[in-house]
């Protein structure tokens, strides 16, 4: 069973764009929030970005103005804008949604900014 699909990884050029989708399973009960985290070899996973059931989006100071998560809830899917893309941006993203039952992960997409 997926209940995370994630999809819009993949090789840019710095200063390029890409688009990431995750799309939760409407099997997935009360989800609380959904976003995005990042993880490069050897340093810890972070927060990229997030946004509540409320609307409430939160964006890693790395980020700020450069990316841009939205929602459609219709769909249960959440989507993250990345502009001015840079080489320090290469990672496996990884969508999350958190439930009232527990935090799920997708499998992880990667992203790489590079000449």
């Amino acid at each position: 069973q997926v209940q995370l699909e994630e999809s819009g990884g993949g090789l840019v050029q710095p200063g390029g764009s890409l688009r990431l989708s995750c799309a939760a399973s409407e099997t997935i009960p009360s989800i609380n929030a959904m976003g995005w985290y990042r993880q490069a070899p050897g340093k810890q996973r972070e927060l990229v970005a997030s946004i509540t059931r409320g609307g409430t989006t939160t964006y890693a100071d790395s980020v700020k103005g450069r990316f841009t998560i939205s929602r459609d809830s219709t769909k249960n899917t959440i989507y993250l804008q990345m502009n001015s893309l840079k080489p320090e941006d290469t990672a496996v993203y990884y969508c999350m949604t958190r439930t009232t039952f527990g935090t799920l992960w997708g499998q992880g997409t990667q992203v790489t900014a590079s000449s």
